[in-house]
């Protein structure tokens, strides 16, 4: 909402907040919504009330900001563009031509990715501003998620190479699930925990925050190797690790995070999901659809890359699946 009304009101504090880290917006953003709140221009309780109503209004701002791109790439005629352009309009405009669109300073992919999705992720948390009293599991969700959401903006330069920015074009289905599916659907446990107040038993709340800290650190150490091994392979970290030499000139690690399973990273994703599902109990299988559609996407998103791999690594590729035969979860998948 603060991008929207600096787009269309004043432009240069548009680029200050497009200048600023992922970080320092969320700060920015949170300041600025409970001053709103204190002030009494808007209740919190009452915007979360009206999920439905700010849900069909991201899927109006989603296709008006794809018709947006659709038009820019096809009158810019750039070379990426004609590279992802399919023929088919439907397809063009569900998938995107341009893989780094930009309007002025902005960058399209990262403004829609980063700053709109993970920094409405916390719009979750809003009502339980107004609550008399926070029960325990929801404490405990609203704060994996925060953790989550703060690191992930922490590191946000990270984020530019995943598959999705380096591979994948932006249209109307990946900005829809950026500003719908991660605000939204994400924060599913935190709603049902405001609808179904539960309690939970001290041991098993130290279960689950061990559960969310192993996910946390697979997570974390394992994308920070990945990214370290990428940028520096001779480094003295990587000295006594094993690797195994490919064609294509980028060795694959064989040790750490990575002779563990092939995509300890997707793992530890998995596992904190998890975790912030599990103060909601077992009374519903509702709480649970994120952490369910996170590992459907990621198994198939691991499919996509070990395909890729295989093409640009040929037999060590192979060497490395018969070395490490897990994929995601040790001695079973």
């Amino acid at each position: 909402m603060i991008y929207m009304y600096c787009l269309f009101t004043d432009k240069y504090l548009l680029i200050v907040f497009c200048s600023l880290s992922g970080l320092h917006a969320f700060g920015v953003c949170v300041v600025l919504l409970v001053c709103v709140w204190e002030c009494g221009y808007v209740r919190a309780v009452s915007v979360s009330g009206r999920v439905l109503a700010l849900v069909s209004a991201a899927c109006v701002i989603s296709l008006l900001l794809s018709v947006c791109l659709y038009l820019q790439s096809a009158s810019a005629q750039t070379r990426q563009a004609q590279d992802n352009n399919t023929g088919g309009f439907l397809l063009d405009f569900a998938l995107g031509r341009e893989l780094d669109p930009r309007v002025g300073i902005i960058d399209v992919k990262q403004f829609a990715m980063v700053r709109i999705g993970f920094i409405g992720w916390v719009s979750g948390a809003l009502r339980t501003m107004e609550s008399e009293s926070l029960s325990a599991p929801l404490l405990l969700t609203i704060t994996f998620q925060l953790i989550y959401i703060v690191d992930f903006l922490i590191d946000e330069d990270s984020v530019l190479d995943t598959k999705e920015f380096t591979e994948e074009s932006i249209g109307f289905l990946m900005i829809l699930g950026e500003y719908i599916w991660i605000p939204f659907f994400s924060t599913l446990p935190v709603y049902f925990l405001l609808q179904r107040p539960k309690d939970i038993h001290l041991l098993s709340a130290i279960s689950i925050i061990l559960l969310f800290s192993v996910g946390f650190l697979m997570y974390y150490m394992a994308n920070e190797q990945k990214s370290r091994f990428r940028r520096s392979p001779h480094h003295p970290a990587f000295a006594h690790m094993e690797t195994i030499r490919s064609p294509s000139g980028q060795n694959l690690l064989v040790s750490g995070w990575f002779g563990w399973v092939r995509h300890p990273n997707y793992l530890g994703d998995i596992l904190l999901m998890v975790a912030w599902s599990l103060p909601c109990g077992f009374s519903s299988l509702l709480p649970y659809l994120p952490a369910l559609q996170c590992f459907s996407v990621l198994s198939d998103r691991s499919a996509e890359i070990e395909e890729s791999c295989l093409k640009k690594h040929g037999e060590a590729w192979r060497e490395y699946c018969r070395r490490v035969p897990y994929k995601l979860i040790p001695y079973l998948y």
